[in-house]
């Protein structure tokens, strides 16, 4: 069996005793799998209001909720993949090394003719086959919910796109477990290999977002993506900006996919840029030096 296979089935065992990782794992399964109740109570709420403002004949607008996707249900989960999910994710990538310098694991692994990128794509796979996992359990979740709350089996288009949504969702999560796992590698301190990536994080989903919209913070933990003010300085900065922040081009993608119709546009751009994101995380990786996985931390 080759050492990318072995590692990854190791990743995966050494997964299942991280207990931080295991209590953002239930909170994000859990705020997940409830998103589609979320939006549906959202939906019930807003349409009861709306009934008695007409009752009263004080609105003709019709009910804003009325014939929505049925995969509108789902847009809270947006925020909640790139909250809780992005963090997960971190945690993630930065355990999966720090775990093996504190052991001095990879010492003793390299001290043998492997190829140390061989050995950290098969960490990568573990964490992406352990990820891929949970993400097709909330895939069967939120079908199921989803066709409880309308009463009937989603179409095959709706399906499709849940399956496009999720699977989209791995390859965001992925460019954070890549980030946690560089920023482990090159740091001196486990404190610092946790700290750097959840900042750099934060930047890449609020700080970019901000440089082109100045909406408030609050404003983008919204799921409909930001909109730039048109024209002036902030147009410019958000054709410069907006690319970089792969968590503003995975709620547009989702929003598109979702057929969210608060927005309006194509999930291509999106897509395009998290792919990138997860080549260009996986070519730093990859090129890492094999003395970097064997220097041990600073006390």
């Amino acid at each position: 069996m080759s050492i990318v296979l072995v590692t990854a089935r190791q990743e995966i065992k050494s997964l299942r005793r991280e207990k931080l990782a295991q209590a953002l794992l239930v909170v994000f399964v859990g705020m997940v799998s409830v998103s589609s109740f979320i939006g549906w109570l959202t939906n019930k709420n807003v349409t009861a209001i709306w009934q008695k403002v007409k009752e009263q004949g004080l609105t003709t607008a019709p009910n804003p909720f009325a014939n929505v996707p049925a995969l509108y249900y789902l847009r809270n989960t947006i925020i909640y993949l790139v909250l809780i999910g992005a963090l997960l994710a971190i945690v993630l990538g930065v355990t999966s090394i720090i775990r093996d310098r504190k052991a001095h694991t990879a010492d003793l692994i390299l001290t043998r003719p492997i190829d140390s990128r061989s050995y950290l794509l098969g960490k990568l796979m573990g964490i992406e086959l352990w990820l891929a996992a949970i993400l097709g359990f909330v895939t069967l979740i939120s079908w199921a919910s989803i066709a409880l709350i309308i009463g009937k089996a989603l179409a095959f288009g709706d399906s499709l796109r849940l399956v496009a949504f999720f699977s989209m969702s791995l390859i965001f999560l992925l460019g954070f477990v890549l980030l946690g796992m560089i920023c482990a590698l090159y740091s001196s301190r486990e404190t610092n290999a946790l700290l750097l990536p959840i900042s750099l994080w934060s930047i890449i989903t609020f700080v970019l977002p901000q440089l082109g919209t100045a909406d408030h913070p609050v404003s983008l933990l919204n799921p409909v993506p930001a909109l730039a003010n048109q024209g002036g300085a902030f147009s410019i900065l958000n054709s410069i900006f907006s690319p970089l922040s792969t968590s503003e081009q995975f709620k547009k993608a989702g929003s598109s996919i979702l057929q969210n119709p608060d927005f309006t546009g194509s999930p291509t751009i999106g897509i395009i840029v998290l792919a990138l994101a997860l080549m260009v995380g996986t070519f730093v990786l990859l090129i890492s030096k094999r003395d970097r996985l064997r220097r041990t931390l600073d006390e």
